[in-house]
């Protein structure tokens, strides 16, 4: 696995895991800017080939 690869999978990992907390503490406004950056991150790896297990999020 690549840098690019890497980096890009722990980015996705983090966030969805700042997700998971920012619903634990019910802010949505966190919420929202978390599903931006999943939504973008997993855009992001699409376009690479880079494959990304599926999530609840």
């Amino acid at each position: 696995m690549d840098a690019f690869t890497a980096g890009l999978l722990q980015r996705i990992k983090t966030t969805e895991s700042d997700l998971s907390r920012a619903r634990d503490e019910g802010d949505e406004f966190l919420v929202d800017v978390e599903l931006g950056e999943l939504d973008d991150l997993r855009r992001l790896a699409a376009e690479h080939g880079v494959e990304v297990r599926a999530t609840n999020a």
